[in-house]
């Protein structure tokens, strides 16, 4: 692997915001993604489902040089952030490219991650003021903003730990949102919430969504990616084994993979 490489913003034409090309990923032995291919448009809703172990998280997590690659091709919003070299070595991105993919891609995880010692306002402002570059006075009013979307205006000056997952989920959404990314990625964001508390943090997404911001989403709701999704993609042993309009896979799935995975989950 080398780390010389374009900086950030040097790609070629325009494109799909996200473009992943032959995609590999190995940890030790594993090889946990086989030759990802996957395009998403701006404005584009895309649900990543399958069985655990798959290799959802994985993909997602490469989408922001939270894991390099092993080898081919990854473009977001026409910055390349990974792509083969001479004598088939990776070229790994920069420090420069890294910086600028992450503020333009938000991610939100299945835990919160939020500062604890510092409040929710503070939480919220932190990225905007230092990478955006935002005087305090508007990051706090975007803040503020993006507080009152989450019906959590009244909680700016509260810590996390007083917070239940669901309003802490929620407060992760509207820190990644705080710096007005083109792309957001969600990585199982219910999954750690109690059954009562899931409801409040879809309910966000849905809202997110309908006003058009693009999304990668892995998730085991299945009413959600029903409802929401332009496209899911159904992962299985780290390759994409199908695609389609919600109602194609859930209806109809043509692979026999997505129909046992799906079978075994909608049965629960």
């Amino acid at each position: 692997m080398v780390t010389e490489q374009p900086q950030a913003g040097t790609t070629s034409q325009e494109g799909p915001l996200v473009s992943m090309t032959n995609v590999h990923k190995k940890f030790g032995h594993l090889e946990v993604l086989r030759g990802v291919t996957l395009d998403v448009q701006s404005g584009e809703v895309v649900v990543i489902i399958g069985p655990s172990g798959s290799g959802k998280t994985t993909l997602i997590r490469t989408l922001n040089a939270l894991e390099p690659i092993d080898s081919g091709t990854i473009v977001i919003d026409q910055i390349t952030l990974s792509r083969p070299g001479k004598g088939n070595r990776q070229i790994r991105p920069n420090d420069a490219t890294v910086r600028a993919v992450r503020a333009e891609v938000g991610m939100v995880f299945q835990r919160f991650n939020l500062f604890p010692h510092m409040t929710v306002m503070d939480n919220i402002i932190e990225a905007p003021r230092y990478v955006r570059h935002l005087n305090d006075a508007d990051a706090r009013a975007r803040a503020r903003d993006l507080l009152a979307k989450m019906g959590l205006l009244d909680k700016e000056n509260s810590h996390p730990h007083t917070l239940s997952g669901g309003q802490q989920q929620r407060v992760a959404i509207a820190r990644a949102l705080a710096m007005q990314p083109r792309l957001m990625l969600f990585d199982e964001v219910t999954s750690a919430l109690d059954p009562e508390l899931v409801g409040e943090v879809l309910s966000v997404m849905r809202q997110l969504a309908r006003d058009g911001m693009t999304m990668i989403v892995v998730t085991h709701e299945m009413q959600f990616a029903r409802e929401v999704a332009d496209r899911v993609l159904v992962m299985d042993q780290g390759l994409i084994v199908e695609e389609g309009k919600p109602d194609a896979i859930f209806s109809n799935p043509k692979n026999p993979r997505t129909a046992d995975f799906l079978r075994r989950v909608l049965q629960k």
